[in-house]
């Protein structure tokens, strides 16, 4: 589920306070109830760190929510993002990462390196503070952890994934851009086609009110048809 962000709330990112105080106000719009669930989110980023977009990416239990990097990395890969950030509140209140935590960061840099979207940080956040891993030194020690390095068959399955997923959203945003460019094409040729249209019969019209009156003045049908262009069949009707 996508986030509705304010153009204030689409920042650049210049540290971990940045990041938090957006993150607080999204929850907070939350009712008390949901608070009280996991929400595990990706926050889209561009290469200056601007923020492109948030999703909700999986809504959880009191202690932990499912994610796969699948349903991370499509949403990066649709929203033209280079880099992400992580993030997921603690109903508990504590703020130290657990074993899972660490894993799933892990997972996600291994990747994002495939893909090359870069895992640029995770956050755990409550209503009273947060911690992120890039501020306390873990991402650069899990960067060095080869404890989910993807064999190469699975970095080539990754890659025809992101590539597929790539491929088929490009593919639905082509043939938008085209319908719209082609119902605009067709009313500018159709508007073209019918002043053509228009213009041929005014000068028809025009044609025929001359040979009248050419016709009154007792010119000779021959003379008519070479000066108004109409036919002798047309004379005749006239």
């Amino acid at each position: 589920m996508q986030m509705e962000l304010s153009e204030k709330e689409k920042i650049i990112i210049m540290n971990s306070d940045d990041l938090y105080h957006v993150m607080r106000q999204i929850l907070l719009r939350e009712n008390k109830i949901s608070r009280e669930q996991e929400h595990f989110y990706v926050v889209c980023l561009n290469s200056i760190n601007k923020i492109l977009n948030i999703e909700l990416v999986s809504l959880g239990a009191i202690d932990e929510t499912i994610v796969k990097p699948t349903q991370v990395f499509r949403i990066a890969i649709q929203k033209g993002a280079v880099k992400i950030i992580i993030c997921h509140n603690h109903v508990s209140g504590m703020l130290q990462p657990s074993e899972a935590d660490r894993d799933l960061t892990d997972r996600m840099i291994q990747v994002g390196n495939i893909i090359h979207i870069k895992v640029e940080d995770h956050m755990l956040f409550t209503m009273d503070g947060y911690y992120a891993f890039s501020k306390n030194g873990l991402m650069e020690e899990i960067r060095g952890s080869k404890k989910f390095v993807p064999l190469y068959k699975e970095q080539e399955m990754i890659r025809k994934e992101a590539m597929k997923m790539g491929w088929t959203d490009g593919l639905k945003e082509g043939k938008k851009i085209g319908l719209e460019r082609g119902i605009k094409k067709g009313k500018k040729e159709g508007k073209k086609e019918g002043l053509k249209e228009g213009e041929k019969k005014g000068e028809k019209k025009k044609a025929m009110e001359m040979a009248k009156k050419s016709l009154k003045e007792g010119l000779a049908v021959e003379l008519i048809s070479k000066l108004t262009g109409l036919s002798k069949e047309e004379m005749e009707r006239l």
